[in-house]
């Protein structure tokens, strides 16, 4: 199954039997992202997480 990151365009295959690919094909709202966004957003936020508790204490 081809797939496009929703964030950078980047053109993917991964496989058909895989659970990714089938919540992809039968639920419409969830996108996809490629590891390389995926880890870039999740860095971001644990920094931001980070950040925001260090202003609480």
């Amino acid at each position: 199954m081809r797939v496009k990151c929703v964030l950078c365009d980047q053109i993917d295959t991964i496989n058909d039997l895989k659970p990714l690919a089938k919540k992809l094909r039968n639920r419409p709202l969830h996108t996809y992202m490629c590891p390389t966004c995926e880890e870039r957003i999740t860095r971001k936020t644990m920094e931001r997480k980070d950040s925001h508790s260090e202003i609480e204490s």
